[in-house]
């Protein structure tokens, strides 16, 4: 039987599902809870909690069903990730939700974060010691919610940010599969940026290992961990022309590649930015295009001193399986390979 229990609250997004897998592969016991039944089949030693965050009712019921578990709950995953318009609304009240479930299971609390905290002006090597200057809003939003962390842990409730790049990977949703390789399966592949800035990027089951590496010290480890930590993922980091190379590569291996090779194509971020007058969606992705304009990594010593080496998925095979996990719902990808 698994010596611990966690719990991971929006278990049907992709970082939620790849949080899922990652932790009952290394033999957690696995509460997912969602909106709705899960997406895909769980895993062995995962089971549903079928309840909505976003009702006050639900709080009780999570807290009871996890309470109920034959091992204690020792790590919630907050992996609630509203729709990306509905951040300014949703974000701080369901992680208000998830810290009080937490609160209750006297849990630890981890947060998947990202570079939004440093804004425009961010240095190209991010540290958990760099200065935060958002100059967004929704990067003020993040540091409005790791400041919500910091005073829980101050009240004595664990609490852990892991901060990653550009998530990838685990099914769609992502810059991946919504701009660069969206119209692959006509030789097609659009950049964000410029060719020759760098960006970070983090492959989701990489992603979740750490997360399990970082839950596994924390339940092993005899030492006072009450305190807010941040650590930094250092997942991929590459510039433009080199994560194009990477996806060519992969897309090759998978016989995507056209006999001319690809064309690479710029997004529109004037015609993104008029639409922003219009549609909400593409103002957002309009105030965050700084982030493909500024070169920025992060620094994953931190991290490694805390847990140790971890799975490390070289870029060409993260991506093959990127694209895998897309194809059969992607009629694009269908056609290229026929």
């Amino acid at each position: 039987m698994p010596a611990s229990t966690v719990l991971v609250l929006g278990a049907n997004g992709r970082f939620g599902a790849a949080a899922v897998r990652a932790f009952a592969a290394a033999g957690w016991r696995v509460l997912a809870q969602v909106r709705r039944a899960p997406a895909e089949a769980l895993p062995p030693g995962a089971s549903a909690l079928c309840l909505p965050m976003d009702e006050p009712e639900a709080l009780a019921v999570v807290a009871a069903a996890a309470a109920a578990c034959a091992t204690p709950v020792s790590v919630v995953v907050h992996a609630v990730n509203p729709v990306y318009t509905r951040w300014d609304e949703e974000g701080l009240p369901l992680l208000r939700q998830g810290l009080a479930v937490t609160r209750r299971l006297g849990a630890l609390f981890m947060l998947p974060g990202n570079v939004y905290n440093f804004g425009a002006g961010m240095p190209a090597l991010l540290r958990e010691n760099t200065p935060e200057s958002p100059t967004t809003p929704k990067g003020r939003q993040r540091c409005e919610m790791e400041a919500l962390l910091r005073d829980s842990a101050s009240q004595g409730q664990r609490c852990v940010v892991i901060r990653a790049g550009d998530f990838y990977g685990s099914g769609s949703g992502s810059w991946l599969d919504q701009a660069v390789v969206k119209d692959v399966g006509m030789g097609r592949l659009v950049y964000p940026g410029p060719l020759d800035v760098p960006h970070a990027w983090a492959y989701l089951p990489d992603l979740a290992a750490a997360f399990v590496a970082v839950a596994s010290a924390s339940a092993s480890s005899s030492a006072d961990v009450a305190a807010f930590r941040s650590l930094h993922f250092g997942g991929h980091t590459l510039t433009g022309a080199m994560f194009l190379r990477a996806v060519e590569a992969a897309a090759g291996e998978l016989g995507l590649r056209p006999a001319s090779g690809f064309r690479h194509a710029a997004m529109p971020w004037g015609l993104i930015r008029a639409g922003g007058l219009v549609w909400p969606m593409w103002r957002e992705l309009a105030r965050m295009s700084y982030l493909w304009r500024v070169p920025h990594a992060l620094d994953g010593s931190a991290l490694a001193v805390a847990v140790g080496p971890l799975p490390a998925t070289p870029v060409q095979a993260a991506l093959r399986q990127s694209l895998l996990d897309l194809g059969p719902a992607r009629a694009p990808l269908t056609v290229a390979a026929a």
